[in-house]
């Protein structure tokens, strides 16, 4: 769905700009292409730059409790030079690549609740305006669909998907926020934990898997928070299952373990703060995985999926950044 207005920098008898994105999701580190299409206003305009933004709706933790903003994560100039004739229509193709950070938005084609869009300015005659806003769908690299039905065939479900503003202390984090995918506990791991969240990483070379458990308190202690990283490569091929059960196995009792003689693995954190954000401590790191063949997806049954609708993401998208251009003014 694209949400089309008048450049209101120019005013009645501007030129409109409509970008149309190509079907389908992309993947993170992937190409996105599709098509800027203008048409000109009541008088000949010069196109100074045609720029595409990629922005996220995202949360911020803070001392007043939780806020939500709307940040942009990337920029591509792909187009401009060039006078727009009165009344004229003018495209502009583009093909860009997506950082590898990018969040994932949607699993098997079902929407995660993740909010992310395209929105292209366009500078006119030394004025600028965020002339129009599109949805955009990201599906999983190969190896982060794997992981995710392995978590599913384990019998975790999905509970929820956000975007976190911060860093994650120790990893090779690149974009101002993370997205955490939060499932519940299969029911072998309903005593220890209330919910797993994981977080890709992803980078050219590979993907950094983080596991946060918020952990159940026992009798005479509190619940606290465990996590631990692992990498993987694009290509690695593994009993997935196995693999991830062995690391919610090392998250739990390598955590449970390590109480009072920190272990390798345990990340505590006793000043309220988010564990996952660099406070100024280091968090070390799980060990590295080998690669080999690519593995495929196998169904993961709708554990790990769901969200909103198609409909209700076009409609939210579309409320909250239009709100957001108005608190801009």
């Amino acid at each position: 769905m694209v949400f089309k207005r008048l450049l209101g920098s120019l005013g009645v008898g501007g030129p409109t700009v409509d970008t149309v994105l190509d079907p389908g999701a992309v993947r993170p580190g992937g190409t996105l292409t599709g098509q800027v299409h203008l048409e000109g206003g009541q008088a000949d305009f010069d196109i100074e730059h045609i720029t595409l933004e990629l922005v996220a709706r995202v949360e911020a933790e803070h001392a007043e409790g939780e806020s939500e903003g709307v940040v942009a994560f990337e920029r591509f100039t792909v187009g401009g030079g060039f006078r727009l004739a009165a009344g004229r229509r003018h495209s502009v193709p583009f093909t860009v690549t997506l950082p590898w950070e990018t969040p994932v938005t949607e699993l098997h084609g079902q929407h995660l609740g993740i909010v992310l869009g395209v929105r292209t300015e366009l500078a006119v005659a030394g004025a600028r305006d965020k002339g129009d806003l599109d949805q955009l769908s990201i599906a999983p690299l190969p190896v982060q669909e794997a992981v995710l039905e392995a978590f599913g065939q384990l019998g975790f479900g999905f509970r929820s998907a956000d975007l976190e503003y911060g860093h994650i202390a120790g990893t090779g984090q690149q974009l101002p926020f993370y997205q955490e995918i939060e499932l519940t506990p299969a029911p072998q791991y309903a005593h220890q934990v209330n919910e797993i969240e994981v977080t890709f990483l992803a980078s050219p070379g590979g993907v950094e898997v983080v596991l946060e458990a918020d952990k159940r308190g026992g009798l005479f202690s509190g619940g606290h928070d465990a996590l631990t990283r692992f990498t993987v490569g694009h290509h690695d091929s593994r009993d997935w299952a196995a693999e991830v059960d062995s690391w919610v196995r090392q998250l739990t009792e390598r955590h449970a373990g390590a109480h009072g003689h920190g272990g390798p693995y345990a990340v505590h954190d006793h000043h309220g703060h988010h564990p996952h954000q660099d406070h100024g401590g280091h968090h070390r790191s799980g060990p590295g995985m080998g690669t080999a063949v690519a593995a495929g997806a196998a169904g993961l049954a709708v554990g790990v999926a769901g969200g909103m609708v198609a409909a209700e993401v076009v409609d939210e998208i579309g409320d909250f950044f239009e709100g957001d251009e108005e608190d801009e003014g």
